[in-house]
Protein backbone atom coordinates (compact mmCIF):
# COMPACT_ATOMS: atom_id res chain seq x y z
CA UNK A 1 0.00 0.00 0.00
CA UNK A 2 1.56 3.15 -1.08
CA UNK A 3 1.08 6.35 1.51
CA UNK A 4 0.38 9.86 0.25
CA UNK A 5 1.54 13.11 1.34
CA UNK A 6 0.41 14.22 4.84
CA UNK A 7 -2.56 16.02 4.07
CA UNK A 8 -2.46 19.40 5.74
CA UNK A 9 -5.63 21.81 5.02
CA UNK A 10 -5.07 25.73 6.28
CA UNK A 11 -7.95 25.34 8.75
CA UNK A 12 -5.47 22.89 10.70
CA UNK A 13 -2.90 25.20 11.70
CA UNK A 14 -3.53 26.86 14.91
CA UNK A 15 0.00 28.52 14.91
CA UNK A 16 2.17 30.88 12.44
CA UNK A 17 5.41 32.33 12.43
CA UNK A 18 5.80 34.16 8.92
CA UNK A 19 8.11 34.90 6.76
CA UNK A 20 10.46 37.45 8.03
CA UNK A 21 9.51 36.95 11.67
CA UNK A 22 12.63 35.51 13.91
CA UNK A 23 12.11 33.58 17.17
CA UNK A 24 14.45 32.06 19.27
CA UNK A 25 14.12 29.74 22.58
CA UNK A 26 11.95 26.76 23.31
CA UNK A 27 8.47 25.97 21.11
CA UNK A 28 6.09 23.61 22.23
CA UNK A 29 2.82 23.22 20.82
CA UNK A 30 -0.25 20.72 21.09
CA UNK A 31 -1.58 21.22 17.81
CA UNK A 32 -0.16 21.68 14.05
CA UNK A 33 2.33 25.02 13.93
CA UNK A 34 3.80 26.33 10.46
CA UNK A 35 6.69 28.05 10.43
CA UNK A 36 8.15 30.42 7.45
CA UNK A 37 10.33 32.48 9.65
CA UNK A 38 13.76 32.03 11.12
CA UNK A 39 13.89 30.20 14.70
CA UNK A 40 16.48 29.28 16.54
CA UNK A 41 16.20 26.61 19.32
CA UNK A 42 14.22 23.73 20.31
CA UNK A 43 10.85 22.83 19.13
CA UNK A 44 8.63 19.99 20.69
CA UNK A 45 4.76 18.85 19.70
CA UNK A 46 3.42 15.37 19.51
CA UNK A 47 1.49 16.99 16.73
CA UNK A 48 2.67 18.14 13.20
CA UNK A 49 5.17 21.16 12.16
CA UNK A 50 5.18 22.48 8.85
CA UNK A 51 8.72 24.28 7.99
CA UNK A 52 7.77 26.53 4.57
CA UNK A 53 10.26 27.26 2.33
CA UNK A 54 10.98 30.80 3.12
CA UNK A 55 11.94 29.37 6.84
CA UNK A 56 15.90 28.58 8.36
CA UNK A 57 15.39 26.51 11.73
CA UNK A 58 18.66 25.90 13.90
CA UNK A 59 18.36 23.79 16.59
CA UNK A 60 16.44 20.34 17.57
CA UNK A 61 12.99 19.17 16.79
CA UNK A 62 11.44 16.63 18.10
CA UNK A 63 7.36 16.32 16.79
CA UNK A 64 4.94 13.52 15.77
CA UNK A 65 5.40 14.56 12.08
CA UNK A 66 7.68 17.19 10.34
CA UNK A 67 6.94 18.23 6.67
CA UNK A 68 9.73 20.31 5.37
CA UNK A 69 10.46 22.75 2.75
CA UNK A 70 12.80 25.01 3.70
CA UNK A 71 16.78 25.60 5.70
CA UNK A 72 17.21 23.01 8.45
CA UNK A 73 20.36 22.79 10.31
CA UNK A 74 20.62 20.34 13.69
CA UNK A 75 18.54 17.33 14.70
CA UNK A 76 15.32 15.92 14.16
CA UNK A 77 13.40 13.30 15.89
CA UNK A 78 9.54 12.16 14.13
CA UNK A 79 7.95 9.49 16.08
CA UNK A 80 5.72 9.29 13.25
CA UNK A 81 6.90 10.41 9.49
CA UNK A 82 9.27 13.12 8.24
CA UNK A 83 8.64 14.40 4.58
CA UNK A 84 11.49 16.34 3.10
CA UNK A 85 10.16 18.59 0.01
CA UNK A 86 11.56 20.38 -2.45
CA UNK A 87 13.16 22.86 -2.03
CA UNK A 88 14.39 22.07 0.99
CA UNK A 89 18.41 22.10 2.47
CA UNK A 90 18.92 19.70 5.88
CA UNK A 91 22.41 19.43 7.58
CA UNK A 92 22.07 16.94 10.57
CA UNK A 93 20.60 13.72 11.76
CA UNK A 94 17.07 12.51 11.31
CA UNK A 95 15.54 9.89 13.15
CA UNK A 96 11.86 8.62 12.03
CA UNK A 97 10.09 5.22 11.45
CA UNK A 98 9.20 6.50 7.93
CA UNK A 99 11.03 9.26 5.40
CA UNK A 100 10.11 10.67 2.22
CA UNK A 101 12.91 12.82 0.89
CA UNK A 102 11.99 14.43 -2.70
CA UNK A 103 14.11 14.85 -5.49
CA UNK A 104 16.08 18.15 -5.60
CA UNK A 105 16.34 18.32 -1.90
CA UNK A 106 19.65 18.51 -0.49
CA UNK A 107 20.27 16.58 2.81
CA UNK A 108 23.45 16.22 4.38
CA UNK A 109 23.91 13.79 7.29
CA UNK A 110 22.87 11.02 9.34
CA UNK A 111 19.35 8.54 8.96
CA UNK A 112 17.85 6.58 12.14
CA UNK A 113 15.18 4.57 10.85
CA UNK A 114 12.91 3.98 13.86
CA UNK A 115 10.50 1.26 14.97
Amino acid sequence: MKKKNLSIEKSDIKAFLGPGSQFEGKLSFDEMVRLDGRFIGEIRSTDTLVVGDTAEIEGDIHVGCLVLSGNFKGNITATQRVELLEPAKVEGVIETPVLKIEEKVLFNGEIRMTI
